[in-house]
């Protein structure tokens, strides 16, 4: 691939296409796990858990029969009386799923989503790092972020499943590839997800990235295609259907967006064209001089104060916590992405 000469993120036009049967593709998809029994467990983790939150390790079945691990946070009784919103914690490329203690002492049932290759989620299905997002990729029934999106999805169903859930009140939050899986969970769920921030998302616009960046992971597309150059046109019709900017107009929710304009793993000119594809309730923050993090150190306030304007019934006050550690564990998008 050849660098793009740069602009105005701004003022970036994406190459993107939607293939005219995505979503046919998707429907199917769905409807495939949806075929599939759930089969959810729920096993408490004691020493993990304190007198404000209760851990467990949970574990459900996804696309093609492989089994998700993942960690589940809830306030205890005596902490916080139930029903509580719901907040799905979805990992970057390369990070682990978060055990999301903090966000369950801010009266949250949080679920730390694992999606298969991830730590407890890598028994049938592995690609390593660097590796899956390359993973068949010129194959789009299978390529490896078709099973890595639906099991993100997935967890909608677990936490269905929970009587002490709000089942009306389900947030998604991320950074990087989390940003991604935000968006791709309240498109493919948009029938239940409530709202979304996603920070530097990644996974949009893909063949206009590797055009701008060499940094990891887009990295692993331009070297598959310097092995492989006469798969770029098969490469460009598998990731079409994965490219957020084709899922946007699908959301229904509320959404957050942040973006470092100096960001050289997902260029900002991509989080631009993802902005503009949105149709639904979009609020963009775009900082100077910031990079992967995406203004994390101020941004941290604002996702907090968003999932909590969308999921917290009015006039809700949180309980007293340690030393605001909520704005460190999970909020600090992947800078090592």
């Amino acid at each position: 691939m050849t660098t793009m000469p740069r602009r105005a993120p701004e003022s970036h036009q994406t190459s993107v296409y939607r293939p005219p049967d995505f979503d046919a593709f998707w429907q199917e998809t769905m409807a495939a796990v949806a075929a599939v029994p759930l089969n959810p467990s729920l096993a408490r983790v004691p020493m993990r858990s304190t007198p404000q939150v209760d851990v467990f390790e949970i574990g459900y079945d996804s696309l093609d029969g492989v089994r998700i691990a993942g960690w589940y946070c809830v306030p205890t009784e005596r902490h916080l009386q139930p029903p509580y919103p719901a907040l799905l914690l979805v990992p970057g490329y390369i990070s682990e799923p978060t055990l999301p203690k903090s966000w369950a002492k801010q009266g949250y049932a949080a679920v730390g989503v694992a999606p298969r290759g991830k730590l407890r989620s890598n028994r049938q299905f592995n690609p390593g790092y660097p590796g899956l997002l390359v993973r068949d990729i010129v194959d789009h029934q299978t390529y490896g972020y078709r099973g890595f999106y639906v099991d993100a999805c997935r967890a909608v169903d677990f936490v269905l499943t929970r009587p002490e859930v709000d089942h009306d009140r389900i947030g998604v939050h991320g950074g990087s590839q989390g940003g991604a899986l935000t968006v791709t969970t309240a498109a493919l769920r948009n029938d239940v997800i409530t709202c979304g921030a996603a920070g530097a998302p990644f996974l949009a616009g893909f063949m206009d990235a590797i055009s701008y960046t060499q940094s990891y992971p887009y990295e692993e597309m331009n070297e598959y295609l310097r092995q492989y150059p006469e798969r770029e046109p098969e490469m460009c019709n598998t990731v079409a259907y994965f490219d957020l900017i084709n899922f946007a107009p699908q959301v229904r929710c509320p959404m957050l967006i942040s973006l470092g304009l100096g960001d050289d793993v997902c260029p900002p000119e991509t989080g631009f064209d993802l902005e503009a594809a949105m149709t639904c309730q979009t609020e963009l923050h775009a900082y100077p001089r910031c990079a992967h993090d995406a203004g994390g150190y101020w941004e941290a306030a604002n996702v907090e104060a968003f999932l909590a304007g969308h999921l917290r019934p009015a006039g809700y006050r949180p309980p007293v916590t340690e030393a605001h550690d909520a704005m460190i564990e999970t909020e600090q998008h992947e800078v090592a992405e």
